[in-house]
């Protein structure tokens, strides 16, 4: 592995870069972390990049990396040599790919509900947390006042992720229900796939670190409730990977391209929470391709053309756990699932058997099914249709 050493650029209350973070301390690349607030990512990352979006990686020779799945795979390819971070098993590829896209995008609206909802109760620590990503330059007390203008721009996010005084007991409810299934396979296994952590857990860490485990009012509910959960993001931001806290320190997947046991209550209920919305951004997609008048490769894909991290094509709202959600469309959930069903696509015989058989299980065939009628793609850090 080079010795050289690379810049994350990123805050550390921001979603994203909790996953890219741990990714880098657990495949063990050299790396800096600086703050968003640093001149130079101000001055001269934010406009090569395009747009102001953390977390940006830095490689050794100048390349700037954004999105965390650019990130991965980026270091994957080059760091070969390095910890391996998927199990081989085709199967375990798939469900591993699952997770990430499900912990990086389905969790994301209950992430900052649970930190804009509760903003009074955290007020002092979201300041703070806030105040970070003001340049040091300022003054303590003028940085604070800065960062209180920055939190109501993010608190004005939660209408159009779906977080209403409807829908937010059904929210609680669905992240309460995942936090328990989650307890119960953290009990016995270090990391979801079993003795080594992959992108199921990288995933996962997006929402259940930066949000739901550091801010106040989560993280008691997480420590209180789901303790091991909990020692998880722990466990996810230091090198070493064997675990002396479980018995089998052994540090592997488990064979014959099997899931843990415990794993597949959780795999069940990312397909019964996650699917009906999938399906609806899926719709919504599709009706506003049909409303272009000339689509092509390369096209936006935006409600204005705008360039936006997390972009929408309109507004959707659908049946979801007793109550009508509303919220804007999700194009970004389904360009990070297709990369689960491409490789589900991809698998031989013997490997789409066990697959079908798994998804018999746990009720994904249909969310597995989902298809839109372009593909979206990735390029110049925006989605575009493929």
């Amino acid at each position: 592995m080079t010795t050289q050493r690379y810049t994350l650029w990123g805050t550390p209350h921001s979603l994203y870069t909790g996953k890219a973070r741990s990714y880098l301390i657990k495949k063990q690349v050299p790396f800096d972390e600086l703050l968003a607030s640093d001149p130079r990512f101000l001055g001269e990352v934010v406009p090569q990049v395009g747009h102001m979006v953390i977390p940006v990686v830095e490689t050794p020779e100048g390349e700037l990396i954004q999105d965390c799945t650019a990130i991965i795979d980026h270091c994957e390819a080059r760091f070969a040599d390095g910890p391996a971070m998927e199990p081989a098993g085709g199967v375990q590829h798939v469900v591993s790919l699952i997770l990430d896209a499900f912990g990086s995008n389905y969790f994301m609206p209950l992430a900052m509900h649970y930190r804009w909802s509760y903003r009074a109760e955290q007020e002092a620590f979201l300041r703070a947390e806030f105040a970070r990503a003001i340049p040091v330059s300022m003054p303590y007390e003028n940085r604070l006042a800065a960062a209180e203008m920055l939190m109501g721009k993010f608190n004005g996010f939660l209408p159009g992720l779906g977080v209403t005084s409807e829908v937010i007991p059904a929210m609680e409810d669905s992240y309460k229900e995942l936090l328990g299934l989650l307890e119960a396979h953290f009990r016995v296994h270090p990391y979801l796939m079993g003795g080594r952590p992959g992108l199921a857990d990288f995933g996962m860490m997006a929402p259940l670190y930066a949000h739901l485990a550091r801010d106040p009012v989560p993280g008691f509910l997480m420590r209180t409730t789901a303790p091991n959960v909990a020692r998880w993001t722990e466990r996810m931001n230091v090198a070493p990977i064997a675990d002396n806290d479980y018995a089998d320190t052994g540090a592997a997947w488990p064979t014959g391209d099997a899931i843990p046991a415990t794993l597949e209550a959780v795999l069940a209920a990312v397909f019964a929470h996650w699917g009906p919305g999938l399906e609806a951004d899926a719709a919504q997609f599709d009706r506003w391709l049909a409303g272009l008048a000339d689509p092509a490769p390369g096209t936006v894909v935006s409600h204005d053309g705008g360039r936006s991290v997390h972009p929408h094509v309109g507004r959707i709202e659908y049946p979801w756990r007793g109550v009508t959600m509303r919220r804007g469309s999700h194009p970004h959930s389904l360009w990070h699932f297709a990369r689960a069903q491409a490789a589900a696509a991809a698998l031989d015989d013997a490997a789409k058997a066990r697959l079908d058989a798994l998804l018999a299980r746990t009720g994904g065939a249909a969310m597995m099914a989902i298809a839109t009628a372009w593909p979206i793609v990735r390029e110049n850090n925006v989605l575009v249709l493929g």
